[in-house]
């Protein structure tokens, strides 16, 4: 395992983090408490040392599962969590100091842990962001002990510039890989210049860019990437980087053209992000402890050549620019 800065955080965390969706089991799928604690020590026992979680995962049972198996490990791993989207509607009015607070102590609770490593607004809306009073909620977190660090997950590039305004704000959360590469354009410079870590998030764009789908794959009914295509239920962003699946399956074609002897492109696809130092870390999914492996795998595969890195910049630009570029 390599390990990064993240920030001004101070944390040295692992480039190659663990993201807790769905580690208790596939998107739709009952959540199941072996499975999630063999995922998170197969990870720790591999160097992972930063697990990336939020109270709306399961219903909180992600967060449960992360806090019992931290509990029982001897190495100093670092939680993030995310607080915000259990408001409902989720609007900006609905954020309230005094409700974001109750969602850190929950958290606290469900994870048995004394102070978060991090705690991030998870994709406010966007008036959030014009809000100095939420922000100002954190410094009295902090204070108290309950927190040590604030971040944001964003959906949209400009959210990102708007949140590092705050200068309590350390990290930024927000989808970067090989078909959402808009951040890398202006936002990387910016973050660097005030020490804000960046956190790599959908690095697979929803498994898309395993290469391991084609157009008969199905997904469960509750799976987000069988009712989230068109945003019905959330951003569509967050469900396969917004892309439209069957031109996605074209890009990921022209990509396996590039990597013939390859059959999972998922290690290559994680390469690439981390070919940018500006990133902090990915925190890739895994619903399964093979995911966890393949995740890791990056390390086995000699380093991407300019060459090749040119080629699948050549391929975003191709398939995937015109339609998501612009958009978030």
């Amino acid at each position: 395992m390599k390990y990064r800065r993240l920030g001004k955080t101070n944390l040295n965390i692992s480039e190659i983090a663990l993201g807790t969706w769905q580690v208790g089991g596939k998107w739709g799928s009952p959540f199941n408490d072996k499975s999630a604690d063999e995922i998170i020590n197969t990870a720790i026992d591999n160097g992972v040392n930063f697990i990336d979680t939020a109270d709306v995962y399961e219903n909180g049972l992600s967060e449960t599962a992360v806090g019992r198996v931290i509990r029982s490990r001897s190495e100093r791993i670092y939680v993030a969590t995310k607080c915000g989207r259990h408001i409902n509607p989720h609007v900006s009015e609905g954020y309230q100091p005094k409700v974001l607070q109750q969602f850190v102590e929950d958290s606290l609770r469900r994870t048995g842990l004394e102070t978060l490593d991090l705690i991030q607004l998870h994709c406010p809306p966007g008036e959030v962001y014009f809000r100095p009073e939420i922000f100002e909620l954190f410094d009295r977190l902090k204070e108290q002990g309950k927190i040590q660090n604030l971040g944001v997950s964003v959906e949209k590039v400009d959210e990102a510039f708007k949140a590092i305004e705050y200068s309590n704000v350390t990290t930024v959360q927000l989808i970067f890989n090989l078909f959402r590469q808009k951040p890398a354009e202006l936002f990387f410079k910016e973050a660097q210049k005030k020490d804000i870590g960046i956190i790599a998030r959908v690095p697979l764009a929803s498994g898309l860019l395993t290469g391991l789908f084609d157009s008969k794959t199905t997904f469960d009914p509750q799976d987000h990437r069988n009712f989230n295509r068109n945003g019905e239920a959330f951003d569509k962003g967050e469900t396969f980087s917004g892309i439209d699946y069957e031109l996605g399956l074209q890009a990921v074609a022209a990509l396996k053209s590039l990597f013939p002897e390859t059959t999972n492109l998922a290690p290559i696809a994680l390469q690439w992000i981390l070919n940018h130092p500006e990133i902090s870390c990915i925190i890739p999914g895994a619903s399964k402890v093979s995911h966890v492996q393949s995740n890791l795998s990056i390390y086995d595969l000699p380093k991407l050549s300019a060459d090749k890195i040119v080629a699948m910049n050549e391929i975003y630009d191709e398939y995937i620019k015109p339609s998501v570029h612009p958009l978030w």
